[in-house]
């Protein structure tokens, strides 16, 4: 019992220095995974469940099912585990969305940088929102370049969307495994992490490249990682909360 207390101690401790931090900085930025979607119900297909649910389900792993090659060879199967399994239209902006969107409102964060693909950050309110791997919320054709709603990909959910103008494929404006990130949208990420005086990293491994490689570029005093499981950089960090993000960032920016 004592032992429990001594931990729930040291975590508020820890989450009263991260409020300390954001009190006193004027240019945070944000740097979040899949961890901090599935606080909104949003599985990680990383993680071991998913693992085992596309592997037993539609016989490949994710990475093979999302990736560039699959996509052009296999539109059917492609089509059929992203609609069903990568889209989420019902989710919700947790605590951490509006905590991150009230500081932003507040003038102290300068960007959001997510590897998430759900649009979850725009919903809760923030608009400087640098997607590294793209989002649902975006397709188009891939002959004219006709842009599509989410909506319109969930009304072919058992079947190739294609587009209503010239009949060519419509995908999404997602980054797939064998593409590589947008180079505008990583040159803007790196301005802003080298700005950053308080670099917060929520709900991410930092095993994924080249994302993973943007923190070698901050230059600021304070590095706050909070994730539920150790990373490589926790050695580097300022501070290291293992708790929830979204309670994590709610109490602090309170």
């Amino acid at each position: 019992m004592w032992e429990m207390e001594d931990v729930e101690m040291e975590e508020r401790e820890k989450i009263a220095r991260l409020q300390e931090m954001v009190d006193q900085s004027h240019s945070i930025v944000f740097f979040g995974g899949a961890g901090v979607s599935t606080e909104s119900q949003i599985p990680d297909f990383r993680s071991e469940d998913g693992l085992y649910h596309s592997i037993n389900t539609y016989g490949y792993p994710p990475e093979t099912m999302l990736s560039h090659s699959f996509f052009e060879n296999h539109p059917q199967e492609f089509f059929k585990y992203y609609l069903n399994e990568m889209i989420f239209p019902d989710a919700k902006p947790n605590q951490a969305h509006y905590a991150l969107a009230k500081l932003e409102q507040e003038g102290k964060l300068r960007a959001i940088i997510t590897q998430n693909i759900d649009g979850l950050h725009q919903a809760a309110g923030s608009t400087n929102v640098l997607e590294l791997h793209g989002s649902v919320r975006r397709n188009y054709c891939l002959n004219c370049g006709a842009k599509y709603s989410l909506e319109f990909m969930l009304e072919h959910k058992n079947s190739i969307p294609h587009c209503r103008d010239c009949g060519c494929i419509v995908r999404p404006d997602v980054i797939l495994y064998e593409e590589g990130l947008d180079e505008h949208t990583l040159a803007s990420a790196i301005k802003y992490i080298k700005k950053s005086d308080v670099l917060i990293v929520g709900g991410t491994s930092l095993v994924v490249y080249p994302a993973a490689g943007l923190l070698q570029y901050f230059r600021g005093s304070k590095l706050v990682l909070i994730n539920k499981s150790p990373t490589d950089y926790d050695r580097k960090a300022d501070l290291v909360i293992r708790g929830s993000i979204g309670e994590s960032l709610a109490h602090a920016v309170q």
